[in-house]
Order: structure tokens, then sequence, then C-alpha cells
């Protein structure tokens, strides 16, 4: 069994300096408050340099402390709650600053996104897509917009997607075939019944692709295909900005390099989406 960081700092503790070991100790008791503070934010808290910490990151075997605080925020993901995420962010802002530090955390957590997914990934996924005979989104709570949003640009683009609702999900299971492709969208804390969808949507041969937070999501063992998204906020909540800014750029895509696939489809829709006086027309 592989040891967690906790384990290791305990394992290591004997080895550390005495301004180490401090560090390690405030870790231990505050795991869910550092994994989400920045260097000097967990220097400033335990009275201590940012090089301290460093120092012993790398005597714990980690290439610095943002390796060391993903092991940690994996370790912890599905425990922490909306309210302890909060408490935390509290702690680094100041509110008339609130604008500016929403939008810094976005534009985070897409270039973060951008460094998770490579283009090959984000091929293979397209080609899926384009395959599918059929397509169906799934997504909860707050991952429930992303599934919405494909959804809707991929019934655009081939007319062959579904977004079904809960109740309808066994019996739109006992349908799937290997040539339909469900789309899972589940982020920490992960909701049990995407995992269970999952699981039986594998067990009954559709192809699955997961949009998730890392290659140690629960999704993971079921998935044909994965892509990985940042989901941080500055409050309490799951951002879907990553893994929106992913759905955008796949329908996107789509639409410009299998151009031919789609264009007749869009000719077909836009006179009934004017005969049924869809949009004002002044």
């Amino acid at each position: 069994m592989k040891t967690n960081v906790i384990q290791l700092i305990q394992n290591k503790a004997p080895e550390l300096t005495e301004s180490q070991r401090k560090v390690a100790d405030y870790i231990i008791k505050n795991a869910m408050d550092v994994a989400f503070l920045t260097v000097d934010q967990l220097a400033g808290l335990v009275g201590t340099s940012t090089t301290t910490i460093m120092r012993m990151a790398f005597k714990l075997g980690f290439s610095g402390y943002a390796e060391f605080q993903k092991e940690l925020q994996e370790l912890l993901r599905n425990r922490v709650d909306p309210q302890t995420r909060l408490q935390v962010n509290l702690k680094e802002i100041d509110e008339s600053d609130l604008l500016v530090r929403c939008a810094e955390k976005q534009i985070e957590n897409i270039r973060s996104t951008m460094d998770l997914i490579d283009s090959q990934t984000l091929n293979k996924m397209m080609d899926m897509i384009c395959s599918a005979n059929q397509i169906y989104c799934l997504g909860s709570r707050t991952s429930k917009p992303v599934a919405q949003f494909l959804n809707q640009g991929f019934n655009r683009l081939f007319g062959n997607s579904h977004l079904p609702n809960e109740d309808e999900w066994p019996e739109k299971v006992t349908n799937f075939s290997p040539s339909d492709l469900v789309i899972i969208i589940s982020f920490p804390r992960y909701s049990s019944k995407m995992i269970n969808m999952a699981r039986v949507a594998k067990q009954n041969n559709a192809k699955i692709i997961s949009i998730t937070d890392g290659y140690s999501s629960p999704l993971v063992g079921y998935t044909d295909l994965l892509l990985p998204c940042s989901y941080q906020s500055i409050a309490f909540h799951n951002s879907i900005i990553g893994p929106m800014f992913i759905a955008d750029y796949l329908i996107s895509a789509i639409a410009i390099n299998y151009s031919d696939k789609t264009k007749e489809r869009f000719k077909s829709i836009e006179p009934i989406i004017t005969d049924l006086g869809y949009h004002y027309l002044d």
C-alpha cells in the first residue's frame, strides 16, 4: 500500500531539522488548511521561512512545495467540506479585491487545465465524439451545467446527444452499446451516483470519457479517456470555468475540424429555428 503524505511526514520526522519538524507538526494538525495555502502563507502561520518549507519538501522526496501540496490535496480532496474551503479562502482574501481575485483564479484554472491536457488526448476525444452512435452527457449538482452545455452543443452538431435526468438512468443504461459514448463530469467531493453510473455503463459496454480533476479520481477505473481539469474557486464551491473551457473548445474544434459532417445539419436547423420564432428580429 502506498504511503500517504501524512504518513510520510510522520515516518521522516526524525530526519528533519527542528525548524522543519515545526512545519511538519503544523501540517499534520492543520492538513486541510495547508492543502490550500501558498508557501508564503504557510511560512507566515508557522513563523518560519519559505526556504525551510522548501527544504522539508525536498527531504520528503518532492520536487518542491507545489508537488507536496498536490499530494496533500489528493489525500484530502474528498474530505474537504464547503465550510472548510470557505474558511481557508477567507484567510487570504481582501473583500475589496474580490472581483480581481475571482478573475485571477479563473484565468489560473484555464491555464492549469491547458497544462493538464495534451492535444493528442483532445483529438482522440473528438474522434470518439464524432464516431459515437449515441452520446450521453451526465453531470450532477455543480457539474450539471457542463453536461447541459455539451449536450446542447453536440445536438447542434449531430443531433444524437442526450441529457437524461437521474430517474431515467437505469432505463438508458440498458440501451447502451459499444458504439455509444458516455461523458461523465464529476469533481471532489465526487458524486457517488456518477461513480456508480460509470461502473454500470462500463459493464454495459459503453465507451466512457471522464472530465474530472486528475488521474487519482475514482472515475479512472471505468474510463476509456480522461480529461483532467482545474476546478478551484475563491469561495466554497467547485468552479466550472476549467471544464466549461474544455467543453467550449470541443464544440468549437469539432465544428471547425469536422465542418463537412456538420454544415448540412446547420443548414437544416436554421430555417426551423427561424420558423419557430426563437430569435427576436427587429
